[in-house]
């Protein structure tokens, strides 16, 4: 019913968010729809190959693709293979390592293990100079951070970073990662007799506890909320509880950005620009961060390990979308920005137009103009920059959108007044003259047309290159 609907105080806060459009993605059926073109697109790629050496994973065709997004208010997308689970594999490292360091702290985890890509391939029996694991995101690394966690299957069972409706491990495909395992052993008894190891470990149990966290099933869907949780600083975005503390968030997803995606972090970092995690079962976990997560699973990979539609889709967003973390920069190109809708940015422009006419900075103004920013956009009371700057009394801003611009010299507000009004009214006679003599020097007889205007304003743009 709509009572039961209604629930409690989150469920009316979430609902009037939704009417409002006050959701991180407003128009979420349009970012769908954009979501859904990259996904058909990464579709109709082909190579790469499925893992075989690990019997299991073998098994998967190589046609399986599927994308599911779970955004931190919990608006939900899936497209393709969502509902067929697969193996975690290396995904579970960046979750492994957050819970280590909720529960036990960066310092203590890391006098175990290093903060540095390593610049070698994830299995490789090599240790940094101090004798320790590069990172949590190779196999050395994690398989030290399951000792530190201690009963990690277990935590992310009650933590809630896995959904409760997933088998919590696939047997035949822990008993397969098992037998196929004997490079982990050997790294196992390597950094057992380098001592990297809290005293008392049991290497072969713990090694047992990393082959059955890599053998932990999910979906694309569930797994996407494992991503949002990351994006969403630790809060769970559907149950709304805390997951992870914001240390744990900030220092998994930094060791994601630069090592997260095996050979391939440099480039994945320079061309994407987000944290990330993939695995050998072909998913790759994404995190855009206060916005949404995602997981990408296809099995076929490329030579570094990756899956092939995966880096495609990941690719593909952040061409679409100003997801990479400088995409933001003064004087970028624009790309879709889905948290915004269109009047948001209209708002921001009128606002940032205004202040510097408040403040008089003629630098920002300049720097509109040249942007071809509408230097006669008004507020909510029809005020426009040469109110504002008339009002003030700021006479080099006034002369700017008079002579540069060639703005109107008498619009007028919702009550009525103009510039001149404004700057009579607050006594400021030197701006007062300018908009006079403006008015004598400027106004054709007749009124001049609006294409001539145009050209006149061209031209004064022009001049301020």
């Amino acid at each position: 019913s709509y009572t039961n609907m209604l629930g409690g105080a989150s469920n009316i806060v979430l609902l009037t968010q939704a009417f409002r459009k006050k959701f991180v993605i407003p128009d979420f059926v349009s970012f769908a729809s954009e979501i859904d073109a990259l996904y058909e697109n990464a579709k109709n790629l082909g190579g790469g190959q499925v893992a075989d050496y690990i019997p299991q994973l073998a098994r998967f065709s190589p046609d399986l693709w599927a994308v599911s997004i779970c955004t931190v208010d919990g608006q939900r997308h899936t497209a393709g293979d969502t509902k067929v689970p697969f193996c975690l594999q290396s995904c579970v490292k960046p979750l492994k390592y957050a819970i280590a360091v909720h529960d036990h702290g960066t310092e203590y985890v890391h006098r175990f293990i290093g903060k540095e890509p390593s610049g070698l391939r994830f299995n490789k029996l090599f240790l940094n100079e101090e004798d320790k694991p590069h990172n949590p995101m190779v196999n050395a690394g994690a398989i030290v951070c399951t000792r530190i966690g201690t009963k990690l299957e277990f935590n992310l069972v009650e933590t809630g970073l896995r959904p409760q409706n997933v088998p919590a491990l696939s047997a035949p495909r822990f008993q397969s990662e098992r037998e196929s395992g004997d490079r982990n052993f050997a790294i196992g008894y390597y950094l057992k007799e380098k001592k990297c190891f809290p005293e008392g470990t049991d290497m072969t149990s713990i090694l047992d506890l990393y082959f059955q966290l890599c053998s932990i099933e999910v979906t694309c869907e569930s797994a996407s909320v494992m991503a949002a949780t990351l994006a969403n600083g630790g809060f769970c975005p559907i149950t709304g509880e805390r997951v992870l503390g914001p240390e744990a968030v900030r220092n998994t997803l930094s060791l994601m950005h630069s090592c997260g995606m095996y050979d391939f972090s440099g480039q994945f970092a320079f061309h994407v620009g987000l944290p990330a995690k993939s695995g050998v079962a072909g998913g790759i976990l994404l995190v855009v961060p206060n916005v949404m997560g995602i997981m990408c699973w296809s099995p076929p990979l490329d030579k570094l390990g990756n899956s092939v539609r995966g880096i495609q889709f990941c690719t593909d967003l952040v061409s679409l979308c100003n997801f990479h973390n400088y995409d933001n920069l003064k004087h970028f190109v624009k790309k879709l920005d889905p948290r915004r809708e269109g009047g948001d940015q209209r708002v921001k422009s009128v606002i940032n137009l205004l202040f510097a006419a408040y403040t008089g900075d003629v630098s920002a103004l300049r720097r509109f103009a040249l942007s071809s920013m509408d230097m006669e956009q008004r507020d909510y009371d029809s005020r426009t920059a040469l109110h504002v700057a008339a009002a003030e009394g700021h006479v080099e801003v006034v002369k700017f959108l008079l002579e540069a611009c060639r703005v109107n010299p008498v619009p007028k507000d919702r009550w009525g007044n103009t510039p001149m009004e404004e700057a009579v009214h607050f006594g400021h006679h030197d701006v007062v003259t300018m908009l006079q003599d403006y008015n004598n020097k400027y106004s054709p007889p007749g009124g001049a047309t609006e294409d001539k205007e145009k050209e006149i304003s061209e031209k004064n743009i022009d001049g301020l290159l």
